[in-house]
Protein backbone atom coordinates (compact mmCIF):
# COMPACT_ATOMS: atom_id res chain seq x y z
CA UNK A 1 0.00 0.00 0.00
CA UNK A 2 2.58 2.57 0.94
CA UNK A 3 4.56 1.57 -2.34
CA UNK A 4 0.62 2.82 -4.66
CA UNK A 5 0.45 5.67 -2.54
CA UNK A 6 4.47 6.65 -3.60
CA UNK A 7 3.09 6.65 -6.85
CA UNK A 8 0.39 8.46 -6.87
CA UNK A 9 2.20 10.99 -5.39
CA UNK A 10 4.78 10.73 -7.88
CA UNK A 11 2.33 11.09 -10.30
CA UNK A 12 2.82 14.83 -10.09
CA UNK A 13 6.01 14.42 -11.34
CA UNK A 14 4.46 13.21 -14.55
CA UNK A 15 2.20 16.39 -14.70
CA UNK A 16 5.15 18.91 -14.39
CA UNK A 17 6.87 17.17 -16.97
CA UNK A 18 4.32 17.21 -19.18
CA UNK A 19 3.57 21.04 -18.54
CA UNK A 20 6.87 22.03 -18.91
CA UNK A 21 7.18 19.53 -22.36
CA UNK A 22 4.28 21.54 -23.93
CA UNK A 23 5.69 24.93 -23.06
CA UNK A 24 9.17 23.91 -24.51
CA UNK A 25 6.80 22.71 -28.10
CA UNK A 26 5.25 26.55 -27.52
CA UNK A 27 8.16 28.72 -26.99
CA UNK A 28 11.37 26.99 -28.67
CA UNK A 29 10.95 24.66 -31.45
CA UNK A 30 7.24 24.96 -32.44
CA UNK A 31 6.72 28.46 -34.20
CA UNK A 32 9.62 26.75 -36.60
CA UNK A 33 7.81 24.11 -37.56
CA UNK A 34 4.41 23.17 -38.42
CA UNK A 35 1.93 21.91 -35.61
CA UNK A 36 1.64 18.19 -36.40
CA UNK A 37 5.48 17.93 -36.37
CA UNK A 38 5.89 19.86 -32.86
CA UNK A 39 2.96 17.65 -31.89
CA UNK A 40 5.05 14.61 -33.33
CA UNK A 41 8.35 16.14 -31.73
CA UNK A 42 6.53 16.75 -28.37
CA UNK A 43 5.25 13.54 -27.81
CA UNK A 44 9.01 11.83 -28.88
CA UNK A 45 10.70 13.76 -26.28
CA UNK A 46 7.67 13.20 -23.67
CA UNK A 47 8.28 9.67 -23.81
CA UNK A 48 11.82 10.29 -23.12
CA UNK A 49 11.37 12.25 -20.42
CA UNK A 50 8.25 9.67 -18.84
CA UNK A 51 10.96 7.29 -19.29
CA UNK A 52 13.43 8.62 -17.21
CA UNK A 53 11.20 9.84 -14.59
CA UNK A 54 9.69 6.35 -14.05
CA UNK A 55 12.87 4.99 -14.45
CA UNK A 56 14.28 6.97 -11.45
CA UNK A 57 11.33 6.52 -9.58
CA UNK A 58 11.09 2.63 -9.81
CA UNK A 59 15.00 2.60 -8.90
CA UNK A 60 14.29 4.23 -5.64
CA UNK A 61 10.76 3.10 -4.53
CA UNK A 62 10.79 -0.31 -6.47
CA UNK A 63 7.94 -2.17 -7.49
CA UNK A 64 6.91 -4.96 -5.27
CA UNK A 65 4.98 -7.15 -7.98
CA UNK A 66 3.70 -7.33 -11.46
CA UNK A 67 0.03 -6.67 -10.31
CA UNK A 68 1.20 -3.42 -8.38
CA UNK A 69 3.19 -2.18 -11.67
CA UNK A 70 -0.16 -2.70 -13.71
CA UNK A 71 -2.27 -1.10 -10.98
CA UNK A 72 -0.08 1.78 -10.58
CA UNK A 73 0.00 2.04 -14.63
CA UNK A 74 -4.12 1.64 -14.68
CA UNK A 75 -4.60 4.47 -11.82
CA UNK A 76 -1.58 7.12 -13.91
CA UNK A 77 -3.57 6.14 -17.24
CA UNK A 78 -7.14 6.94 -15.38
CA UNK A 79 -5.45 10.57 -13.88
CA UNK A 80 -4.17 11.60 -16.52
CA UNK A 81 -7.42 11.07 -18.84
CA UNK A 82 -9.12 13.24 -16.13
CA UNK A 83 -7.11 15.46 -15.88
CA UNK A 84 -6.48 16.40 -19.40
CA UNK A 85 -10.13 16.08 -20.00
CA UNK A 86 -11.16 17.98 -17.19
CA UNK A 87 -8.44 20.44 -16.98
CA UNK A 88 -8.04 20.99 -20.91
CA UNK A 89 -12.30 21.44 -20.78
CA UNK A 90 -13.38 23.18 -17.26
CA UNK A 91 -9.89 25.38 -16.74
CA UNK A 92 -8.36 26.14 -20.44
CA UNK A 93 -11.86 26.25 -21.80
CA UNK A 94 -10.84 23.64 -24.82
CA UNK A 95 -13.74 21.92 -26.65
CA UNK A 96 -14.67 18.46 -26.26
CA UNK A 97 -13.69 18.51 -29.78
CA UNK A 98 -10.58 20.18 -29.86
CA UNK A 99 -9.42 17.75 -27.23
CA UNK A 100 -10.53 14.41 -28.89
CA UNK A 101 -8.47 15.17 -31.72
CA UNK A 102 -5.56 14.51 -30.29
CA UNK A 103 -6.72 11.22 -29.70
CA UNK A 104 -6.85 10.07 -33.46
CA UNK A 105 -3.65 8.01 -34.28
CA UNK A 106 -5.12 7.91 -38.04
CA UNK A 107 -5.09 11.25 -38.62
CA UNK A 108 -0.90 11.01 -37.03
CA UNK A 109 -1.85 12.47 -33.52
CA UNK A 110 0.29 10.59 -31.02
CA UNK A 111 -0.60 11.75 -27.79
CA UNK A 112 -2.55 7.87 -27.30
CA UNK A 113 0.94 6.82 -26.96
CA UNK A 114 1.72 8.73 -24.19
CA UNK A 115 -1.16 7.26 -22.61
CA UNK A 116 -0.05 4.07 -23.55
CA UNK A 117 3.46 4.59 -22.54
CA UNK A 118 1.93 6.14 -18.68
CA UNK A 119 0.06 3.20 -18.32
CA UNK A 120 2.07 0.51 -19.41
CA UNK A 121 5.57 1.84 -17.76
CA UNK A 122 5.84 1.07 -14.30
CA UNK A 123 4.95 -2.87 -15.85
CA UNK A 124 8.09 -2.76 -18.10
CA UNK A 125 10.53 -0.91 -15.85
CA UNK A 126 9.36 -3.42 -13.04
CA UNK A 127 9.75 -5.96 -15.41
CA UNK A 128 13.18 -4.75 -15.88
CA UNK A 129 14.56 -4.21 -12.74
CA UNK A 130 12.82 -7.48 -11.52
CA UNK A 131 13.10 -10.37 -14.16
Amino acid sequence: MRTLLIYLANWCGLLVIAILNGALRERAYGPHMTEMSAHRLSTVIGLCLFATYIWFLTGISPIGSARLALLIGAVWLIMTTAFEFLFGHFIAGRSWGRLLHDYNLPAGRLWVLVLVWTAVAPYVFYRVRCP
